[in-house]
This record gives C-alpha cells, sequence and structure tokens, in this order.
C-alpha cells in the first residue's frame, strides 16, 4: 500500500535556530529529514508512522567538516559522498572512508548524511563498526546548548538512541590519536554492492614485535545495537596472536553476539561468518594471515 502524500506535511525551518526551536516547542512530532534516503523509502511503502516531517537537508551549521590539531569533526549533515571525497579522512580515517563507499549506490551516498546513518540506528549500518573502533564522540545539539557523548553510548537498544526528543547529531568527532596503528575493515553482503551487511567489522591496533599492544574492535549486523568489542580487546591486548587466542577470542564473541534469522542471513551462518571474520581480523593486524 503506498503512502497518500497529503496526509503528510513537510516544513523547512531555514536555520538551525528555527528548527532546534520547532523541535523544542513540540517534542516528538518533528521527525527531521535530511538526505531521505531511509525515510523515502518507508514513505513510499506506506509504512511511515511520522506525519511530521521537518527538512535540515543543507543546514550550514551541520555541513562542515573541520580538522583540528586534536580531532576531526563531521557535521551530521555530511553525506557519505563528501565523507569519501575528503582527503583527511581518507589519509587518517580510512576505514570509515571505506564503509562511506559501501552505503547503498552512488545516489545514495550523495544524499545519505551520516547524522541519519546514526540516528536511524540500524544495527546493520555500514559507518558503525568504524566510529566504534576509532572511539568517536557524538556531539548532540538543542536549544539547552549541546553535549558529547561517546559513540559507545549512542545506541541503547534496537532502533533506540540516546537522542533526546528535541536534540540533533550537530557533528561526530574522531581523536587524532591513532597514528601508526594499523587497520582491518570488512562487509560481508550477498553482493559486492548495495547490499545490507549479513556481518561487518571494523578494527585497529598497536602491534610492535608481533605482540598487540593495544586494539580497538566494532561488529555490525550480529545483534540489536552495533557492538564494540571490549573483552575481545582486552583478552588480546599484550598478547601475540596465535591459535589459542583465535580460539578464546571466538568463544568470548560467540557469548557477545546476537544474531537473528532473517531474509538475508541466518543465525547459524552469521555466528561461523562472525567468527570467522574475527579470525582473519586478528591475523591479519598481526600480519600472520
Amino acid at each position: 500500500m503506498r503512502a497518500a502524500p497529503e496526509q503528510y506535511e513537510m516544513i523547512s525551518p531555514g536555520n538551525l535556530a528555527a528548527a532546534l526551536k520547532l523541535m523544542a516547542s513540540e517534542p516528538g512530532r518533528w521527525l527531521p529529514v535530511a538526505g531521505g534516503t531511509e525515510v523515502m523509502v518507508q514513505y513510499s511503502a506506506g509504512r511511515l508512522p511520522q506525519r511530521n516531517l521537518m527538512n535540515v537537508w543543507g543546514l550550514p551549521e551541520l555541513r562542515r567538516i573541520e580538522v583540528t590539531p586534536d580531532a576531526v569533526v563531521i557535521g551530521g549533515g555530511c553525506t557519505f559522498a563528501e565523507i569519501r571525497a575528503h582527503k583527511a579522512i581518507a589519509a587518517e580515517f580510512s576505514m570509515l572512508a571505506k564503509t562511506a563507499a559501501w552505503v547503498g549506490s552512488i545516489a545514495n551516498q550523495n544524499r545519505a548524511t551520516l547524522a541519519g546513518n546514526l540516528a536511524n540506528a540500524s544495527p546493520a549500518a555500514d559507518s558503525p563498526p568504524a566510529l566504534l573502533a576509532y572511539e568517536a564522540e557524538i556531539e548532540l545539539i538543542s536549544v539547552r546548548g549541546t553535549r558529547r557523548i561517546p559513540y559507545t553510548q549512542c545506541h541503547l537498544d534496537y532502533k533506540r538512541t540516546a537522542l533526546t526528543q528535541d536534540e540533533l547529531i550537530l557533528a561526530v568527532r574522531l581523536p587524532r590519536r591513532f597514528a601508526g596503528w594499523r587497520d582491518y575493515v570488512r562487509k560481508v553482503g550477498t553482493r559486492n554492492a548495495q547490499a545490507i551487511s549479513k556481518v561487518c567489522m571494523a578494527a585497529q591496533a598497536l602491534v610492535q614485535d608481533g605482540v598487540v599492544e593495544a586494539i580497538r574492535m566494532g561488529m555490525g549486523s550480529v545483534a540489536p545495537v552495533p557492538l564494540r568489542l571490549a573483552a575481545i580487546e582486552e583478552c588480546a591486548a599484550g598478547r601475540k596472536v596465535n591459535a589459542t587466542l583465535i580460539a578464546e577470542c571466538r568463544q568470548l564473541l560467540d557469548k557477545m553476539i546476537a544474531p537473528i534469522d532473517d531474509i538475508r542471513s541466518t543465525i547459524e551462518y552469521r555466528r561461523l561468518v562472525a567468527g570467522n571474520v574475527l579470525e582473519d581480523c586478528l591475523r591479519t593486524l598481526a600480519g600472520t594471515a
């Protein structure tokens, strides 16, 4: 059943202050829409429950990419095409640049925004594993001001985030403290392009003489929310990658994940592939793949 346009209302506040004021005056009524790549799919299928839409596409406060001595700050309204093309992101945060190239088609990448990818809160989204591995922070804004939270605290449950009803994602902050770290990023899907992930993973590690001195890991499509694999990071830190460590890490992962059966894959497949990807990740980062 297709949606009836007359049942929906869309307004364009014109600036960020006006958008925040509207959200504060009627909390929960207005759904912010930027690229609309997810919203329009639901709308076209007649499954979009929110009838009041607020256009935030193109607001300049949301479209900046700023490089500071401590961080690269990506505005929530930046598209994945802009993220792919930015030289500093490609040089220092290549995993995020690679995941940006996985988001749908080229047309999607020119419309889909980073904030939309996060606020939509799909556990299969492409960017979250890289943001977890980079220990990103999310900067939120409302009429009450701004606040920052670690990205690890953003997703509370399936399709539920820590944003309040009057907040927008202003920016994502990537700390510039991982020089010399090796990285690994992998997406398993039905096709090489334009496919929703069955399992996706991003990780980076500081390795010296074969020993994993430090490691950061994120995984998606295996639980109700994207996972930071903190227990596996702790298990691997200070150790060489060998069969014993890999077996321990695979056992830990199997306890952490909660995959589902759906149209794209099965529980058994996702468990097996998640373990295989984790093993490949550890061996690759250690230089033993």
